[in-house]
């Protein structure tokens, strides 16, 4: 019997990543049961650029927002195996050559990613960006389509916190504006427990102006994107 499982819409898999992918659970859509019993994945990506076609993953790092607060015991974070060029968007991961070098498999650490991700709704920071590299790396290394709902941690903020005057911040702008000390930055895990305490505030923002569910404000950050879109057009 073969080891190895041909897929018509990717590369050839071991039969027992293969069936792992079979069983990953199917993405949500975001639900009407209240915003504190949601489970969300929070995520932060470390690329070799800014590129979409052409730079790479090299680490991933999330952690869960469950009962309205970080479940500190569920966090993920790994380093890719990529035979890359060492530039200066590289090193300023801080992540040296032997981490890549002696990283995970890309097939295999994005595989434990969509596991430990499940069905959830993922936040990110500047999530469009995150979305695009993930679904690409997961086409090419796993021939697996991301589904999953993104939101945009970098636009709920301005969304919900107008006052601030952040419109078109990076996530230090935020941190200094929450008043939130994170010692390490650059790195994915670090990235993503910063995002996390992020919307932990913009999430209790939320409920406190009657956005109860996660639909609710997936749906007034949608209705608050094509405003934005459309008053920068007029200009």
């Amino acid at each position: 019997m073969s080891m190895f499982w041909f897929n018509p819409r990717g590369p050839k898999l071991p039969a027992e990543q293969q069936q792992r992918i079979d069983e990953l659970l199917p993405p949500l859509a975001p639900q009407s049961i209240p915003l504190r019993q949601q489970r969300l994945v929070v995520l932060d990506l470390e690329t070799t650029g800014l590129h979409l076609k052409r730079d790479l993953v090299i680490a991933i790092g999330a952690v869960v927002i469950e009962d309205g607060a970080i479940d500190y015991s569920q966090q993920f974070e790994c380093t890719l195996c990529r035979q890359v060029k060492v530039t200066e968007s590289v090193l300023i991961h801080g992540i040296a050559p032997s981490e890549l070098a002696n990283g995970l498999p890309p097939a295999e650490a994005l595989l434990s990613f969509m596991e430990f991700a499940a069905g959830s709704v993922i936040l990110a920071f500047h999530a469009p960006f995150d979305q695009r590299m993930l679904g690409r790396a997961l086409k090419r290394e796993l021939g697996y389509s991301m589904d999953h709902t993104f939101l945009d941690v970098a636009d709920l903020a301005p969304m919900l916190f107008p006052e601030a005057m952040i419109h078109r911040g990076g996530l230090d702008h935020w941190l200094d504006y929450f008043n939130i000390h994170i010692p390490q930055r650059h790195n994915a895990s670090a990235d993503a427990m910063a995002t996390a305490e992020i919307a932990l505030i913009l999430l209790n923002r939320a409920q406190r102006i009657g956005l109860t569910s996660l639909d609710e404000l997936a749906q007034r950050l949608r209705c608050w994107q094509r405003a934005r879109k459309a008053a920068f057009n007029s200009i």
